[in-house]
């Protein structure tokens, strides 16, 4: 099959140590899987940049950043599944990984074999066996004020305009949208947003929902309709277009 075909799933390495990037190259490749392997932040941006990946695992440390760095640049085009790997098992980074966007956690060392199984699993989580056309119908949409929510496409539409979110912030803004003026808890949104809301943090959802504001302020820089509920959690409230 080539790197083309709709059955392939294209993956990006970014690991710096030799013997564990080999492993893992070897392994995927083996998988099925068409792999592209890279040493540094820059190589993986520059690889980023001209090629689509179906997922990303990310070295924390790299020898020119890291892999947390590459992972805000590739949520500002992107939102593939990123796994990020690395030596230590400092909270910190983990905390840090899920609120940027990071999908799973691997902490060294760790076998090539499990690594794939998790790359699979999450794969399946996140991506459809087969993406709807262009000109598919959208029957089912949901619409309420100046939102439009294609679920086949999967995207949502702000004053006519396609927002560019992450898997995570389609689906909190979904959830908003589908009951406005509802207050939602922090761990509801997480409940409906996240596979395993139990490993995340319920200020992730806080750094998520400021991702938004920013999202729709940027397409109407003076609407507001995610509405703060000071001790509570958040809501949508009707914010017409100009």
């Amino acid at each position: 099959m080539t790197p083309h075909s709709p059955h392939v799933r294209s993956i990006l390495i970014v690991e710096d140590e030799p013997s564990i990037r080999d492993n893992l190259v070897w392994s995927l490749e083996s998988e099925g899987f068409v792999v592209t392997a890279c040493q540094t932040c820059g190589e993986a941006l520059t690889a980023l940049a001209r090629t689509s990946f179906h997922l990303a695992i990310l070295d924390i440390g790299l020898p020119d950043g890291s892999g947390l760095d590459v992972c805000r640049e590739l949520r500002k085009t992107s939102g593939i599944p990123v796994i990020f790997l690395t030596a230590r098992a400092d909270e910190i980074d983990r905390v840090v990984g899920l609120e940027i966007g990071g999908d799973d956690y691997v902490t060294k060392p760790f076998s090539p074999r499990e690594l794939t199984a998790r790359v699979r699993a999450v794969l399946r989580r996140t991506s459809p066996d087969a993406q709807p056309s262009p000109t598919a119908a959208t029957s089912g949409n949901i619409a309420d004020s100046d939102f439009t929510v294609d679920e086949e496409r999967c995207e949502i539409c702000f004053c006519g305009e396609v927002l560019e979110l992450s898997r995570y912030e389609y689906r909190l803004m979904k959830t908003l949208i589908a009951r406005p003026g509802r207050v939602f808890s922090r761990a509801q949104l997480m409940d409906e947003a996240w596979e395993e809301p139990e490993a995340s943090l319920e200020r992730t959802v806080d750094s998520h929902i400021k991702s938004l504001r920013a999202k729709l302020h940027a397409v109407e820089k003076d609407a507001d309709p995610i509405r703060t509920h000071r001790g509570l959690g958040y809501s949508l409230v009707s914010t017409p277009c100009r």
